[in-house]
């Protein structure tokens, strides 16, 4: 026994190396059967495919997308390269000059898809993620490492995020949120290292300058944080008197941005004159819907990011102070730890910024800081069990959270959005009947057709209608050479009277039977025989 305690002491670091190894192994094999399970594509994952490759920003740009019959190969084509246009980059820039985002994830799904030439498949986009998910796990342990001070409690606190709701979903939700939290944990540990340095050396200012730049070419939400980062470097040298470092650090800062700007220019117009960037600052003029909408990602925060366990960690800690009041008389906090706030201030006005400028209440948005909230909270928690219990006893209120965190979203049955199990039976049911043909009529006012595309890569043929142009003449016209015997799938997108047209292909086409197969985001869809 004296021999195991010796080896284990001599061999500490290689031991909880090889744990922190086993437990990103271990949360990567449960990231992949998740994303076995994945059973939809939402629209914005449809435009992450369409925006790296294809010609234009929007498939329905193409001058033959409506009143044509179409194979599942032309929408396939929107989401995968094929072998002519495998070394034209072009898209990735030029359609991300076109939209409202920067185009260096869009650039790493490029490289990705670049193995799958020819093919479509949603592991080119989760694949990525998962690789930046073991980039994630390790920061976390850096940045943990750094606030926590203890090599054991940064492991622990890898396990934790691993499992979060959140870390999930951000895994097998293919779009930039992954690759942005990396991008947040990254800067945040080189602010941290830094921090304490009396002279920047100018090594440590490129390295920074480099993730500055790929940071604000992944998602322009990061320079929020970014920016708080900076008030707080600049305040910390002003009041140092270092005008060293407070020279060279803004010189980085003023770079970087350069060189930004250079790389893409556009980023101004998209943050301050694109849509996106009007309507965020539109939103901060309702202050009702502020405080509601921080209220919604309060309920996403609790339910996404901890497993629905925040609110009783919360409401233990203070039972358990209020029993060490009426004990002592009284209880001391102290949050003293320089880098925790360095960390933890950026985030929450992260957190605060988004849920007043984000277009929808959605835990995607919060994705990026989802993992510096865990160890935010979860380092708040062991100070606050550390001054009411013995240490031990702390580690073990820890563990008993974490448990419940297993627990409760498969009690509460709580979900993974991003799974789309709620579309899993109409996905079988396409695949079933891909060889019968499809007619979607098709609202105009409601954009939202990539929320469907990903049935349209399945099915053999179908016809996309203008709900303008919908006719008997021309029901007549469409389908005078199309066989009905195995029936008709049709889609109707909603803001138009589905009875109306349902009775019309009745009549017009002689069909006899209507069944609901499934209400869509946007439409509903029918089988009709």
């Amino acid at each position: 026994m004296n021999v195991v305690k010796q080896y284990i002491t001599k061999n500490q670091n290689l031991i909880l190396t090889i744990i922190l190894v086993i437990i990103i192994l271990l949360q990567v094999v449960m990231h992949i059967q998740y994303g076995i399970d994945k059973a939809y594509l939402h629209m914005d994952e449809g435009y992450s495919y369409g925006l790296m490759n294809y010609d234009k920003i929007d498939i329905m740009n193409n001058e033959d997308f409506y009143n044509n019959w179409h194979s599942s190969e032309y929408y396939k084509d929107y989401l995968s390269i094929s072998s002519e246009e495998a070394s034209n980059f072009t898209p990735v820039y030029e359609n991300q000059k076109n939209d409202v985002h920067p185009p260096f994830y869009y650039l790493l799904l490029r490289i990705a898809s670049s193995f799958t030439i020819d093919s479509f498949s949603k592991w080119t986009g989760i694949g990525l993620n998962l690789i930046i998910f073991i980039a994630i796990s390790i920061f976390v342990y850096l940045v943990a490492n750094k606030i926590f001070k203890n090599r054991v409690y940064a492991i622990f606190t890898v396990l934790v995020n691993g499992f979060t709701l959140a870390s999930i979903d951000t895994s097998i939700y293919i779009r930039m949120y992954a690759l942005t939290a990396l991008n947040l944990l990254i800067i945040t540990y080189l602010h941290l290292i830094n921090y304490n340095k009396n002279i920047l050396k100018v090594k440590d200012l490129i390295i920074m300058s480099v993730f500055i730049i790929i940071g604000s070419l992944t998602h322009y939400y990061y320079l929020v944080f970014l920016f708080v980062l900076f008030a707080i470097y600049v305040t910390k040298f002003i009041k140092e008197k270092n005008l060293n470092n407070l020279v060279k650090y803004i010189v980085t800062m003023i770079i970087s941005a350069i060189i930004s700007l250079a790389i893409f220019p556009y980023s101004f117009v998209h943050m301050f004159m694109g849509y996106r960037g009007t309507g965020a600052i539109s939103n901060l003029s309702n202050v009702e819907q502020m405080w509601r909408s921080i209220g919604q990602y309060l309920v996403i925060l609790n339910n996404n990011v901890f497993n629905g366990i925040l609110i009783l960690a919360i409401l233990a800690g203070i039972a358990i102070a209020i029993y060490k009041i009426m004990k002592n008389g009284k209880i001391t906090l102290k949050f003293e730890n320089k880098n925790f706030w360095l960390m933890f201030i950026p985030t929450l006005i992260y957190f605060a910024v988004i849920a007043l400028v984000s277009p929808y209440q959605e835990v995607r948005y919060i994705m990026p800081i989802c993992p510096l909230m865990v160890i935010g909270v979860f380092y708040l928690l062991k100070v606050l069990f550390e001054k009411l219990l013995k240490p031990k006893y702390a580690y073990i209120v820890l563990t008993i959270i974490f448990i419940l965190m297993l627990i409760i979203p498969k009690v509460a049955n709580i979900n993974f959005y991003y799974l789309y199990k709620d579309k899993k039976e109409i996905v079988t049911t396409i695949k079933e009947k891909h060889d019968v043909p499809c007619l979607y009529v098709f609202n105009t006012n409601q954009n939202r057709f990539l929320d469907d595309l990903y049935l349209f890569t399945i099915l053999d043929k179908s016809y996309i209608m203008d709900e303008k142009e919908f006719s008997k003449d021309k029901l007549k016209e469409v389908f005078k050479d199309i066989n009905l015997g195995n029936g008709l799938i049709v889609i109707i997108n909603e803001g138009i009277p589905h009875q109306n047209y349902i009775d019309e292909l009745k009549e017009t086409l002689n069909l006899k039977e209507c069944n609901h197969l499934q209400r869509m985001n946007a439409c509903n869809i029918y089988e009709m025989k």
